[in-house]
């Protein structure tokens, strides 16, 4: 593969050579994703029974050792409901988990009766931007833009635009490549230095012509229809400003963290975002697919790009800060679960709490924010749902971790069934969305749930306290490349360019 952290000179003897080779790393790349062995298929296979049986092992586990201690936990149990700190604990975990049993049936409800625009005619469909912003993603950026060049979209209605964020590795050779495969329907932009996913977008923004504006991450892959479905739904309703797509797993077959973020990312759009969509205010527009009405933004960009938290210039967060302008500009926010992206997402797990943090970080940020303008008169339209999931989301915020560290705190004494109460509850809260994603998807896969629920309480129940700790930390941690590639791709290009010579 030819890496470049150069500048590309006018020497077409140079080019030739560049466009040769990464058109054989294109024929390579797909050749090898279409044919993946029958034994590697079938080892996956085997892998995927063997985690499944032991997730069920786990549980019969649980439900034994809650059985044989349940004489014990009921003395627990009564010994709370004495006069004192542990009753007031009780009490209050009583009162919140009626609280969120109730709105979870009033999501239930919702979520019957969410149904997905349907798709317009070629006609109706307005003039759409589609903007691909992308830091050292490599080849993957090729991928992205090719699902997008294909899409059931009529071309001279589409805009497609990629912003190169000042890569150190090839991905600005891969968007050259690209806007050459696909004759000049590929708009390229490259900034001179990394200065951010927000910046990169910016540049997109006030470049492009369409009314409808749809961001795509550059690790993403959408469906032929999926640009249709999405911008669909400002037709029906000229008080949209914005879409959320459907987000997917796409490496989900790589580990055991993609499988659990599988289920857990169907959980969290098609219930719970399709909730928020039938009140009109979904909370986070993704940055793996959004769709926004450039009007209902385009007063408060300059607000957007430059906006701060305590001083600090704000380089994360970008698709939610979008989303809670749009809101408080009094429009709706809704999603399209039939429009459907796959996005690649960290396997091992420091990258994954990188991630997290990050979202996390966020969500606390745009949570301030949001407080500011949720209780007022934002809209013209029905708001009370979104401030009734604004309250939801504050709790949500800080009830497990309540809980967790009441439960330690009153059976200190009791050390073991502390853990045993942990981890059973776990699993009763992990039954949500297993048998949502049942329901769904009519798949095995659902008992991942179950093991991210335990993977939660063990490896990731820190990560909101630590975030609250450093809310003002923008970094955004997972695009770093190690030196050593940077010095290959040095090597490589002098290399292309003195075969050229």
């Amino acid at each position: 593969m030819v890496i470049s952290v150069l500048k590309i000179n006018n020497d077409k003897r140079i080019y030739r050579t560049l466009t040769a080779s990464l058109s054989e790393a294109v024929r390579k790349t797909y050749a090898l994703s279409t044919t993946v062995p029958k034994a590697f298929a079938a080892m996956v296979f085997r892998g995927d029974f063997v985690t499944k049986s032991a997730i069920l092992l786990f549980l019969g586990a649980v439900a034994v050792a809650v059985l044989g201690n349940w004489k014990r936990l009921a003395t627990v149990y009564e010994e709370l409901n004495s006069p004192g700190l542990g009753l007031f604990w009780l009490d209050i975990s009583r009162t919140l988990i009626l609280l969120l049993l109730i709105v979870f049936i009033w999501r239930v409800v919702l979520v019957i009766l969410y149904r997905p625009d349907k798709s317009v005619s070629d006609e109706e469909l307005p003039n759409c931007t589609v903007i691909v912003p992308a830091y050292n993603e490599g080849l993957t950026v090729l991928h992205t833009l090719k699902s997008i060049a294909v899409s059931d979209y009529p071309a001279e209605k589409l805009q497609i635009i990629a912003v190169d964020d000042g890569s150190v590795d090839d991905t600005w050779l891969w968007i050259k490549w690209a806007a050459d495969l696909f004759h000049g329907r590929l708009e390229t932009i490259r900034l001179a230095k990394n200065s951010g996913k927000r910046r990169a977008l910016y540049e997109g923004f006030i470049r492009s012509k369409g009314e409808i504006l749809v961001t795509i991450d550059s690790d993403s892959i959408i469906q032929k229809d999926t640009l249709r479905l999405l911008v669909s739904p400002f037709v029906h309703d000229c008080k949209v400003g914005a879409i959320a797509g459907n987000v997917r797993v796409q490496n989900f077959r790589q580990g055991i963290i993609p499988r659990m973020l599988e289920v857990s990312f169907a959980y969290s759009f098609d219930f719970i975002r399709a909730s928020q969509s039938m009140v009109d205010t979904v909370f986070c527009t993704p940055g793996a697919l959004s769709a926004y009405r450039k009007k209902a933004f385009e007063k408060n960009l300059q607000t957007w790009l430059n906006q701060k938290f305590f001083g600090k210039l704000a380089t994360i967060g970008e698709d939610r800060a979008m989303t809670n302008i749009i809101i408080r500009n009094g429009w709706k926010v809704k999603f399209q679960s039939n429009a459907h992206v796959f996005t690649n997402i960290p396997v091992g797990y420091r990258k994954l709490c990188k991630m997290f943090l990050r979202w996390a970080r966020s969500n606390i940020r745009e949570t301030l924010i949001m407080s500011t303008f949720i209780f007022t008169r934002f809209r013209r339209t029905r708001s009370t749902g979104a401030r009734i999931n604004f309250i939801l989301s504050c709790i949500n915020l800080l009830m497990p971790r309540m809980l967790a560290a009441s439960f330690v705190m009153l059976n200190s004494h009791l050390p073991q069934l502390c853990l045993l109460q942990l981890i059973a509850g776990g699993m009763l809260w992990a039954c949500l969305p297993a048998a949502f994603y049942t329901l769904r998807n009519k798949s095995s896969d659902a008992l991942y749930a179950f093991a991210y629920s335990v993977f939660w309480i063990f490896g990731l129940c820190w990560i909101t306290p630590y975030a609250m700790l450093t809310a003002t930390n923008g970094k955004w941690l997972t695009r770093d490349i190690s030196p050593k590639r940077i010095k290959t791709a040095t090597n490589t290009l002098e290399a292309a360019a003195t075969a050229a010579a």
